[in-house]
């Protein structure tokens, strides 16, 4: 007989996510995801100043700050057909890729490797024979005898206190759980190095954008940092090329120490190729550009139903036909109504009535592109990019399936990638992408810099009457867009499309389940007290539902007081 588990909330992401199961002889045969708060941004926005949105929509999210200032300074571009300086283009590309670099290494190893590996087995492994393990995997720096013994050393300290800190609440001992003591051991000492590495890339972003997280250097019309070899208060090119060091050191880590942590646990775990698939519409967009002409470093596209061989390339931003397929359904959310509409023509009136299976269950909307759900991310993102021929991303993806074979000594091909650990496999792939196209970026910055051009912003005017715009940007979560209506220089209307909101989505107008919904089901659930499983798969989206959701209290009813000493 078939039960019904509840995990609510959904932690070790952003936001408030509910996933209900239905369970039946030890696999999952239904599933809902549930956002459970209310986005409200787009009413906040109406009237506003088209110039201001952007610092609004950054604080959607303290993770996925930089993402929507992004796609909401392209959004009033597009609107008013307004083309930036080079120089505008990289450093808002050097921003994008610094900040994508920080959230995958967060979502590997803070958000999703506890799910994988058990802390607790780590405290009894062999320090010399992780060493030898980790020396014989790459030449990583981080995998000396002293230095897995120290960090072996502070684990065992957490434990013997009773009180494990960042890594309580685990499912440690779990039978889902399967590496040895000394895998457990590498990778939770990369675990702790990986700190030290977000650090360095997220400096990059803050040098560039003056602070992070919530950047403040973005305009309409370009960024605010002025270009002055000479004088040390603007972007000289002492501090291009202390980016430069940072950008190299974190480098290092991204190829010595991630992608073989993922190589390694994703051989072991191989039967994890077989679960999680879901959704196999799958779509990305083009990003950093790199002139106003439509030329991008990383390119995007479209695959319906996993079919490789029906790859449609996505060329330009611009696409109207991109935009012109993006719907959004509301069948099932918690607002007033029931359409489908183009983000333009959406309202966000919220209409709560309760939690329903077969009803309204969620506040977050179900997209859908050219009328299918749509599975969005750095899988769709690597796919894309392979398919297109990007050089490195078929290097990267080749490579990783032939070590991901020696270790586990069976051929393991790319459709393995259609999967939960082939969604995780392909955030770090993409990773390492997005860091060789930041050293890309800052030579053509400096490059250009060289040739004396120092513009770096062009002034935007507002014409009367209506003009639509579209901002996209292919964010760590995958495509993210925002869309805006001006009227008379002011904000008519504003919608945000996020990747949590195309991966979350409940079901839509024709009751398809979304990503998160059709991605669980088939997948084995061996104690359902504990469902280990459920939250893998949930977790290898990274999900951020403070993107996809918000709550706003008009009543401002005090929840908690902090005393500050």
């Amino acid at each position: 007989m078939a039960k019904k588990i509840t995990i609510d909330p959904v932690t070790r992401i952003e936001g408030h996510l509910r996933i209900d199961c239905e369970v039946d002889n030890g696999k999952i045969t239904n599933a809902w995801s549930s956002g459970q708060m209310w986005r409200g941004i787009e009413i906040i926005l109406k009237g506003r100043d088209p110039r201001d949105a952007w610092a609004y929509t950054q604080r959607i999210c303290g993770v996925c700050t930089t993402v929507h200032a992004m796609a909401s300074v392209r959004a009033v571009e597009d609107a008013l057909k307004l083309e930036i300086p080079a120089n505008a283009h990289f450093i808002r590309n050097l921003i994008v890729g610094g900040h994508g670099i920080h959230d995958h290494m967060v979502h590997f190893y803070q958000l999703c490797a506890l799910d994988w590996v058990d802390i607790v087995s780590a405290t009894t492994a062999d320090p010399a024979a992780t060493a030898k393990l980790g020396q014989s995997l790459s030449d990583w720096k981080g995998n000396s005898v002293q230095e897995i013994t120290g960090i072996q050393d502070r684990l065992k300290k957490f434990i013997a206190s009773g009180q494990l800190g960042i890594f309580a609440s685990g499912y440690w001992g779990h039978p889902a759980m399967k590496l040895s003591p000394e895998v457990n051991l590498l990778a939770a000492t990369h675990y702790l190095q990986a700190l030290q590495y977000q650090r360095k890339i997220n400096q990059v972003v803050a040098i560039l954008g003056s602070k992070t997280p919530h950047i403040q250097n973005l305009a309409v019309g370009g960024v605010t940092n002025p270009i002055d070899p000479d004088s040390p208060a603007n972007l000289t090119i002492e501090k291009l090329f202390n980016i430069k060091t940072l950008i190299d050191e974190v480098g290092d880590f991204i190829h010595q120490a991630m992608l073989t942590d993922v190589a390694a646990i994703g051989a072991f775990y191989a039967d994890w190729t077989q679960y999680g698939a879901g959704v196999l519409n799958y779509l990305s967009v083009p990003d950093m550009p790199l002139d106003n002409k439509g030329n991008y470093a990383l390119p995007g596209g479209y695959i319906p139903a996993g079919d490789l061989g029906k790859f449609m390339p996505i060329k330009t931003q611009k696409d109207k036909a991109l935009y012109d397929s993006i719907k959004e359904s509301i069948k099932h959310s918690w607002y007033n109504g029931n359409w489908d509409r183009s983000p333009y023509e959406e309202d966000t009136i919220p209409k709560y009535t309760g939690f329903e299976y077969d009803n309204k269950y969620s506040w977050v909307k179900a997209p859908t592109f050219m009328g299918q759900p749509a599975q969005v991310g750095p899988l769709p993102h690597v796919v894309a990019m392979y398919l297109s021929g990007h050089a490195l991303t078929k290097k990267l993806v080749d490579q990783t399936l032939a070590t991901v074979s020696s270790i586990a000594k069976t051929q393991v091909g790319i459709g393995a990638l259609h999967s939960t650990i082939g969604r995780i496999a392909a955030r770090v792939i993409r990773t390492a992408v997005l860091h060789d196209a930041m050293k890309g970026q800052w030579q053509a910055l400096i490059d250009n810099i060289g040739k004396g051009d120092l513009d770096t912003f062009n002034a935007p005017a507002f014409p009367r009457g209506e003009q639509r715009g579209t901002g996209f940007h292919e964010a760590p979560r995958g495509t993210l867009s925002h869309w805006i209506v001006i009227e008379n220089g002011k904000i008519k209307n504003y919608q945000c499309v996020v990747p949590s909101t195309w991966n979350a989505g409940p079901r839509n107008s024709e009751d398809a389940l979304g990503p998160y919904e059709a991605s669980l089901v088939g997948n084995p659930v061996a104690d359902d007290e504990l469902p280990l499983e459920v939250l893998r798969t949930v977790h290898s989206f990274d999900p951020c539902l403070a993107c996809a959701i918000h709550l706003v209290d008009g009543k401002k009813t005090p929840i908690t007081k902090v005393k500050v000493l």
